[in-house]
Formats: C-alpha cells, sequence, structure tokens
C-alpha cells in the first residue's frame, strides 16, 4: 500500500515511526530509542531523514509527529493548550516546523493551568485523540506510564486531568532505595499473584498510608525472609493500589474506566481494576496513538475519508 504520511511519536527515550496509507492503516514502522535526548545532540532532522531513507519514503512525505520533540528542549516548541479545551483543537494548533523543505507538524500538549495543582501533559494527548473518537466521546481515562495520567473527558473536551509518578517511583524506589535489597534482581511481576493484588487492596484502602506500606516490605524480608519475587509484586502493587486510590476518591461516579495501555502495564492495571470491582473497557495505547496521529494528519492533509469522529 502507498504511504499517505509518516507518523511519529518522539519520546523523551524511545522513537517510533508509522507510514501511514489513506485509510490509517500501518504500512511500515521502526522503533528506536532516539528519543528527544538522543535527538538533541544528534539532531532532530538528522534522526527524521535516516528512518525515512530506512523506510524507502518519498521526500515529499509529510509528517505529523507528538510528543517530547514539541517540547521547549524539542525541535520546534508546541506550546501546551490549556484545559478545559476541545480534543479537535490538538490538530487545529499545531504548529509547523521551520527550515525543512517537507511538510512537518507537532502537535501540542495539554496544561492545567491553576497556582494550586499545576499539571502538563505531552504525547498522551494524541492517544486522547485517538481513543475519544467513534462510539466513545466522555469518560474517565487511565494512562498508566512513567508518568501515569488520569484525564476527564466530556463530549470530546478535555475538563480535567492528573498526573502520578508512579513508574519513575517504582524504578527509583526499587534500584536506589533501601527496598532495592528486598527486590533483588527481580524484574517481572506476575498480575493475578497473591502479593500483588493484596498490595493493590491495601493501598487503595489507604493511599496516604503508602509510606509506611512501602516499608512494611523490608520488614517482611528481615523478619520472614520474604523473596525478591514476592517484594517486587509487592512493591507494584503498592504502588499501583496509592495511585488508583488516590486518582478515584476525586471521582464521584462509578462510571467504567477508559485503559489506555499497552504491554506488561496494560495488563497490571487491568487485573487491579478487576480485583477492586471496576468495569474497565481496553484500549491500546499504540492503537490510539496512531489514530490520533492519523486523525491529525487527515486535518492538516484532508482526504476523501475521515476515519474519526469529533463532530
Amino acid at each position: 500500500m502507498q504511504a499517505f504520511c509518516a507518523a511519529i511519536d518522539w519520546g523523551t527515550t524511545s522513537f517510533r515511526i508509522w507510514l501511514m496509507a489513506e485509510d490509517g492503516s500501518v504500512v511500515s514502522e521502526r522503533r528506536s530509542n532516539e528519543g528527544m535526548t538522543i535527538a538533541a545532540e544528534t539532531g532532530f532532522q538528522t534522526v527524521l531523514d535516516t528512518h525515512m531513507r530506512a523506510l524507502d519514503a518519498p521526500q515529499t512525505l509529510p509528517v505529523v509527529i507528538c510528543g517530547m520533540a514539541g517540547s521547549r528542549q524539542g525541535w520546534q516548541e508546541a506550546r501546551y493548550l490549556t484545559v478545559p479545551s476541545p480534543l479537535a483543537d490538538i490538530a487545529a494548533k499545531a504548529v509547523r516546523v521551520n527550515g525543512p523543505s517537507r511538510d512537518i507538524r507537532i502537535l501540542p500538549g495539554l496544561a492545567r493551568r491553576e497556582t494550586a495543582r499545576p499539571d502538563v501533559i505531552r504525547g498522551e494527548e494524541t492517544q486522547l485523540l485517538g481513543a475519544f473518537s467513534g462510539s466513545h466521546a466522555s469518560g474517565l481515562a487511565c494512562m498508566p506510564g512513567t508518568h501515569s495520567k488520569w484525564v476527564k473527558v466530556s463530549n470530546r473536551s478535555v475538563t480535567d486531568f492528573s498526573t502520578y509518578m508512579t513508574g519513575e517511583l517504582f524504578s527509583l524506589i526499587a534500584r536506589r532505595s533501601i527496598l532495592r535489597h528486598a527486590v533483588g534482581d527481580a524484574d517481572n511481576c506476575d498480575p493475578e499473584s497473591g502479593d500483588f493484588l493484596q498490595a493493590v487492596a491495601d493501598a487503595h484502602a489507604n493511599p496516604s498510608d503508602l509510606s509506611r506500606l512501602l516499608f512494611s516490605i523490608r520488614g517482611g524480608q528481615l523478619l520472614y525472609g520474604r523473596e525478591v519475587t514476592s517484594s517486587f509484586e509487592r512493591l507494584s502493587g503498592l504502588l499501583i493500589g496509592s495511585e488508583v486510590g488516590a486518582a478515584l476518591s476525586m471521582q464521584e461516579t462509578r462510571e467504567p474506566i477508559m485503559l489506555i495501555a499497552s504491554g506488561k502495564l496494560a495488563a497490571l492495571y487491568k487485573s487491579a481494576f478487576l480485583s477492586l470491582g471496576r468495569e474497565i473497557v481496553m484500549i491500546d495505547a499504540d492503537e490510539a496513538v496512531q489514530r490520533g496521529l492519523y486523525y491529525g494528519a487527515r486535518h492538516f492533509w484532508p482526504g476523501t475519508d475521515t476515519q474519526a469522529d469529533y463532530g
């Protein structure tokens, strides 16, 4: 199939590019560790051109980008849109990269501009753009990751969101804190294990008690010889349970949660939600970002058939 555009999710440490056909299907793809950190030194144009040549993409093929390439330290800043904000504005207010002859657009992030609770999203907004299309117009979305996002969407407008540093805290605690001795070299968490699910329940019930609950992992190792896998699973469960408990305490509804995730995190959060009796709607994160980038592409370069409906 002939490529219609190149779509890129450009993170801090990762780079993903898809050549997409006019109907939104993926023609080919490449992935690397050439995120913003590396690209800022190598050159964003250099990294892009290398991958475009490897994919045998035409020199005139346009490119749509989301993620950290649009940050202040990125290729060209795409300033945050202030919430509440219609999802359609993510495409409407994209910026065009100055310089290259190729048409390159970068999608903006979102900002919660409140002095008591400021917050930002960059990259996940494009997953939202893809997830809240078709039959989904409103809902509460959970987007796990290094910095997990919880987002409230109403009639395809983002009305509020919060960020939880769950993934980053897990890495720091597991590898740099006193608990590194308890988790050892364990690197896998069974989403159905009793240790994980019990920890989810403990922290969900008492998210404000997280610090004490975390140190109980140390006590379990010293007093009862808890194995590293058990400690690893309990650490994962406590952090996820605390995040879910804190996030849901701010919500008054029992509506299904839209879990936008993939891979191991999708399995862990799905298991956590189900164990807590919460209904979820699963949406693959890769598919969501592809769909969001495609919506942006069709906004910039209209074709005969738009696949996403935003009214």
